[in-house]
């Protein structure tokens, strides 16, 4: 009787753990092409594909206002917007203005503008405004961080990164980052180490996935369409990076189609995604 009641045990902990679901999202930026010949069409398109969450790079010649329309209409909630860099410099309440019109719940900056290598002056002068403009934008109810894209990892000397001392130097209560998991692997690195090193400072991931072969060790920030291949046809493991991501804080989790077709690829991507307990 006890050995029965252990494995009834032991099955409905493993039944609880299948059984966990995270909300799938899209960022934008995947449709961008559709976005911008026609941000009505486009929004339409994103519902059509099963989204209720949604991530924005721009709001395609329309304002915020008219953006949150079309979500709205579509059934859609932006979570979260991709704002530059230089417009956080030059413009920080007209972007909180717009977050709030949107409905965002944080904003993110995706690249730092550097000239070169990303070494550890550019990134101590995008450590003091990212602290600032967290602290900013946590008083106004917002949350903010910055997307890994690749120049960050680049090893120094001493064999710590740009990175390590950005995740080092910027306040885990004002400011998170968002794990692009390919650029992550194309520099070289191991998204489950790399979740486990910093531990909480996760709060979102981009979900995109790496042909077999693809050169990796490069820390620039860019690849070939081709490089990319729906999410589970690739290299990547990710029943192993999302139980991480789970464990250690990530709360947001959206496909970032960046190949030739993304209209054909992201439902054989969200049908793979759905295995793993992620579900639009």
């Amino acid at each position: 009787m006890k050995s029965k009641l252990i494995a009834a045990i032991v099955l409905a902990t493993a039944s609880s753990l299948v059984a966990e679901t995270n909300k799938l999202g899209l960022q934008l930026w995947s449709l961008r092409a559709q976005l911008t010949a026609s941000l009505p069409s486009g929004m339409a398109e994103v519902k059509s594909l099963g989204f209720t969450e949604v991530e924005s790079a721009g709001t395609y010649n329309h304002t915020a206002k008219e953006m949150r329309a079309l979500a709205d209409a579509n059934g859609l909630e932006i979570v979260g917007a991709h704002i530059p860099y230089e417009r956080m410099q030059s413009d920080l309440p007209g972007v909180i203005a717009e977050a709030k019109t949107l409905g965002v719940k944080y904003v993110i900056v995706a690249w730092v503008p550097h000239k070169g290598e990303f070494d550890v002056p550019a990134a101590r002068a995008a450590i003091d405004n990212f602290n600032a403009w967290g602290a900013a934008l946590k008083e106004a109810g917002l949350g903010f961080g910055f997307h890994t894209h690749g120049y960050e990892f680049k090893p120094l000397a001493d064999g710590t990164s740009a990175f390590d001392v950005m995740l080092n130097e910027t306040k885990p209560d004002l400011v998170f980052c968002e794990m692009d998991v390919f650029w992550v692997v194309q520099a070289g690195l191991d998204p489950v180490k790399l979740l486990q090193k910093y531990p909480g400072r996760f709060k979102a991931f981009h979900i995109k996935d790496m042909k077999k072969g693809a050169p990796v060790n490069l820390y620039e920030g860019h690849a070939p369409a081709s490089d990319n291949v729906v999410v589970g046809a690739g290299i990547m493991d990710w029943p192993a990076i999302i139980e991480q991501g789970r464990k250690s804080g990530v709360e947001y989790y959206f496909i970032e189609d960046e190949t030739s077709d993304p209209v054909g690829n992201i439902p054989p991507s969200i049908t793979y995604l759905e295995t793993l307990g992620l579900k639009p």
